[in-house]
């Protein structure tokens, strides 16, 4: 049986964990400063992004961005997460497409940001990122290794 003990949502086969839904969120965290957090995954190699992760089922947006931000980082949010109010919608990349239900080829996106005073010292969950830095708006968005990353870095306020 997959981890967790259940059949395979949607798949069919109960020897293959669930699919994961096509939702995710992006969370940016910058300081009033105009300092935003990067986070390198730990795979691919060189992969630079902000907070992101899927939706489980029957989670909202709001609480995936809030539980994304803490098991990343180990940062609350306290109220002070932003919902950006804007949704993208891109193609899933072939290499994780197997992550999918068969035939689902895109993701939908949905954006928020957490402005901080300053600089906070981030607890990474190793198994996801090796190393994180605070840089400005315009060196993080060149580090952004997804187009949509980019974007919302380059939408702050600031």
């Amino acid at each position: 049986m997959p981890r967790g003990g259940g059949v395979g949502i949607g798949t069919g086969r109960e020897d293959h964990p669930p699919c994961k839904r096509p939702e995710s969120v992006l969370v940016v965290v910058h300081t009033r400063g105009g300092e935003v957090l990067m986070l390198r995954r730990t795979a691919p190699a060189g992969f630079w992004q902000s907070v992101t992760g899927s939706l489980r089922r029957g989670e909202s947006p709001r609480h995936a961005a809030e539980r994304e931000l803490f098991e990343e980082t180990g940062l609350r949010a306290g109220g002070r997460l932003v919902d950006c109010r804007r949704r993208v919608r891109f193609p899933i990349v072939r290499a994780w497409r197997s992550r999918y239900a068969p035939g689902v080829r895109f993701n939908l996106e949905h954006q928020f940001r957490l402005e901080l005073p300053r600089r906070r010292l981030i607890r990474l969950n190793p198994d996801e990122h090796r190393e994180y830095r605070w840089l400005p708006r315009q060196r993080a968005a060149r580090l952004a290794s997804s187009w949509t990353n980019r974007e919302a870095i380059q939408r702050l306020p600031l």
